[in-house]
């Protein structure tokens, strides 16, 4: 070994950079660009319109937006809390980081009130802000009209899904409100129903398909501009019931019947499915919602009549008098 080092690794001479540490900076710009790929090739189906929705299907309800507003809020309000937790860490990482001249230990703080209670009282705000916005939205979204123009009850069940369009019909007779399959509904609903409504219905299987795209599951038709009861109830186990550009979903509970409205503005067919993990061919329970006008709408009613779909297929569980009618007060 010479007295000047000379004969040792660049790297390990006095004052000369660990070797260990270039091959980060090269590599550093390379990890960066990748990332960015990564990021930007994710949103590749998406254009710069669609941005402001943050991720969300484009609204095809009146009721949509009112989502999309808690959505969009929601990440405005997570992306100030952070910017200014991330901005404390870097002032506090970089005004007290570690220098060659100062080397002492900084003095600690212990006991500080109001800090803990900055740190207490904030978070409380915040959740109650969100709580207070979430818990508004929601009643709008679950209010339900005096006399729906529309009423489909929709049935899960194990793999797929069945619509009941309780309404009249012209050439089918019958009543809804003393329908035994039926009886799964509340009272409190079957008397919103119209008079005489003998209905149509449509059922399908795992292997149904859409005869017009070809997309699996039975098709559920609705009118445009039209405001639309789902009245949903289950046979079996837990479902939910998601139309994805609905921006809603809600549960389909055997032995409890849910209910919402909404007015599709938009005609085209969407996708809908299974929120709720229900068994083995959960991700097989499928189906469309085709949004059309209310002529074309009536012209498929008559359509599954003339099929002989008529009447209903079994709601789901049958409650007890005390049980089915526990909520006649509530929505």
């Amino acid at each position: 070994m010479s007295p000047n080092g000379s004969d040792l690794p660049r790297s390990q001479r006095a004052g000369g950079t660990p070797a260990s540490r270039r091959p980060m900076r090269r590599k550093l710009p390379q990890v960066l660009t990748a990332g960015l790929i990564l990021v930007t090739a994710t949103g590749c189906e998406y254009t710069w319109e669609d941005f402001p929705r943050l991720g969300m299907p484009t609204p095809v309800t009146e009721e949509a937006p009112i989502i999309l507003s808690l959505w969009q809020g929601s990440w405005a309000a997570a992306l100030v809390t952070g910017v200014l937790v991330w901005g404390l860490i870097l002032w506090s990482v970089y005004f007290h980081r570690r220098t060659r001249t100062k080397v002492e230990i900084p003095p600690q703080t212990r006991y500080n009130l109001p800090i803990e209670a900055l740190y207490t009282v904030v978070p409380l705000i915040v959740v109650s802000v969100f709580f207070y916005f979430t818990a508004r939205d929601e009643t709008k979204l679950i209010s339900l009209s005096e006399k729906p123009v529309h009423t489909i009850n929709v049935v899960g069940y194990q793999w797929s899904w069945a619509f009941n369009y309780i309404e009249p019909v012209p050439g089918v007779t019958g009543d809804a409100k003393k329908d035994k399959n039926l009886k799964a509904i509340p009272d409190k609903w079957l008397d919103d129903l119209p008079q005489n409504a003998g209905g149509v219905y449509d059922a399908g299987i795992p292997g149904t398909r859409n005869p017009q795209n070809g997309n699996p599951g039975p098709t559920l038709w609705l009118p445009k501009g039209e405001k639309v009861r789902f009245v949903l109830t289950s046979r079996d186990v837990i479902h939910s019931f998601w139309v994805v550009p609905f921006l809603f979903k809600q549960d389909v509970i055997p032995g409890h019947t849910n209910a919402f409205e909404v007015t599709p503005n938009r005609e085209g067919t969407f996708m809908g499915k299974c929120a709720e993990l229900c068994g083995v061919d959960h991700s097989r329970m499928l189906f469309n919602v085709k949004v059309v006008s209310p002529e074309r709408y009536q012209q498929h009613l008559k359509e599954l009549a003339d099929k002989g779909q008529t009447g209903y297929v079994p709601a789901g569980i049958e409650q007890t008098t005390p049980a089915k009618n526990a909520e006649k007060n509530q929505l």
